[in-house]
């Protein structure tokens, strides 16, 4: 039996949506991580990434998917069921990522106050 992911594995002001350094997509960074240990289910992601979407954990588990940094594997039976895990060259962004996030929360205030002096585009909508 593996160790369920802890729902608050990530900070509501974790600075994965502020950082400029991607992986894939918004999420891509934070499903990485999530797979860091094994492999996971598709609801098991969704517990400490709650604030995404179905459609969305779907499009940005195939992109990674088809860049070769997560494999899907179905399991037919009488329960069958779906595991996502990370591919060897996935695996060799563990050390990149942990590089990413430490340069994002050094420079989390500066990348705040950059996000709030400059308008969005729906402030341009008025």
């Amino acid at each position: 039996m593996r160790v369920p992911l802890d729902p608050e594995m990530f900070d509501p002001v974790c600075p994965s949506d502020l950082s400029p350094i991607r992986v894939g997509d918004k999420w891509g960074g934070m499903i990485i991580r999530c797979l860091e240990h094994g492999p996971r289910r598709f609801s098991e992601l969704r517990v400490p990434l709650r604030g995404i979407t179905a459609k969305v954990l779907t499009g940005s588990l195939r992109k990674l998917e088809r860049d070769g940094l997560v494999r899907r594997t179905a399991y037919a039976g009488a329960a069958p069921r779906v595991e996502y895990e990370l591919t060897p060259l996935g695996r060799s962004l563990l050390g990149p990522l942990d590089v990413a996030c430490e340069w994002a929360w050094r420079n989390l205030d500066a990348l705040l106050d950059a996000r709030e002096a400059v308008p969005g585009p729906e402030a341009a909508r008025g």
